[in-house]
């Protein structure tokens, strides 16, 4: 697939759900040589639409476009659900929320899908499972290429089967939520490790994700293989980023020194710095997403416009650290010019 060797820098600015990923950071990232992903995750298929239509204005490069596949989830009993939404109450309503309604919604994934071959973009990429081989074929034919987030050789053998151009690998130091296709364990497999068990599984071209934040992340994936590295959290405190004040803020606080996975704000596996709410509540969290993303999605809301980090969800990879305050481009030319 060509759409990653023709890129200047090896570098894929990573799809961040909820706000993070804006027209503006993919603008910047492809303007310094990289390739930037908008995130449609908790869109509407309007919303998406309208964040393609303005992209265009902002860049003439290729870009690519990332969608949820619905989670249908685990037979979570409604009880367990239904304790929980007892459980976080009061934490909503300190901050003069409450908690949202636990509904499971598809994500709009088919009207995303027709909307993506009605006016296509180079790059569709899924997380949370691989699409049907059907779906696949009309949006290559359509004129995508199409990539498939993986998280073991086993989900990277199915993509291929199905079609997928090129895979993104993620490994177990990645920020924000496992993309697995069944959320039914902890993916503890480091990156390089990943990498060589996929290359030896498929023959597709490789993106690289998980606790990437400067050159030497990006060396050394390439060496394992990969065509690119995808990086997340290094671009979260940066000039064109939508993440919160408060998230960004979180990310040099001395306060937080470590991340872990949890279910605590969604209740799908995610890596998150560590906070009050997390060390609170991640335990009993049940693994019902996207029940307790709604859920909780009031509460967090609160939180990110009040500036309490301790209730926020802190989406970050292990490298979290690293993340500098600087304009998108600058990061991609500095891993440039060390590369």
């Amino acid at each position: 697939m060509g759409i990653f060797d023709g890129i200047g820098v090896p570098v894929v600015a990573a799809p961040m759900a909820g706000g993070a990923s804006t027209p503006e950071l993919v603008a910047a990232v492809n303007g310094a040589g990289g390739i930037g992903f908008l995130a449609a995750g908790y869109r509407t298929a309007e919303s998406m639409a309208e964040q393609i239509a303005k992209t265009r204005t902002l860049t003439s490069r290729d870009f690519g476009v990332n969608i949820f596949m619905p989670d249908r989830g685990s037979a979570v009993p409604e009880t367990q659900v239904a304790a929980y939404r007892e459980r976080i109450a009061p934490e909503a309503e300190r901050l003069g929320a409450a908690p949202g309604p636990a509904e499971w919604r598809d994500d709009d994934y088919s009207a995303k899908l027709d909307a993506l071959l009605a006016s296509p973009v180079p790059v569709v990429s899924f997380t949370f499972g691989c699409p049907e081989a059907r779906d696949i074929a009309l949006l290559r034919a359509a004129g995508s290429a199409v990539v498939v987030t993986v998280t073991t050789p086993a989900e990277a053998r199915i993509a291929v089967e199905a079609g997928a151009d090129a895979l993104c690998v993620q490994g177990a130091e990645a920020g924000g939520h496992q993309g697995s296709f069944v959320d039914d364990q902890e993916r503890t497999v480091p990156l390089l490790d990943l990498l060589t068990e996929v290359r030896a599984a498929v023959d597709v071209p490789l993106v690289a994700a998980g606790g990437i934040t400067g050159p030497e992340g990006v060396r050394a994936v390439l060496s394992r293989g990969a065509v690119a590295a995808q990086l997340g959290t290094a671009f979260l405190r940066c000039h064109e980023c939508g993440a919160s004040a408060t998230h960004k803020q979180a990310l040099a606080d001395a306060r937080f020194s470590e991340t872990a996975i949890t279910r605590a704000f969604s209740g799908r596996r995610a890596r998150g710095i560590v906070n009050r709410f997390l060390r609170t509540h991640g335990e009993a969290a049940p693994g019902a997403y996207p029940q307790v993303h709604y859920l909780t999605g009031p509460m967090r809301a609160a939180a990110a416009k009040a500036g309490d980090a301790d209730t926020l969800h802190l989406w970050a990879g292990i490298g979290f650290r690293s993340a500098a305050e600087a304009p998108a481009a600058e990061i991609v030319a500095r891993i440039a010019a060390e590369l």
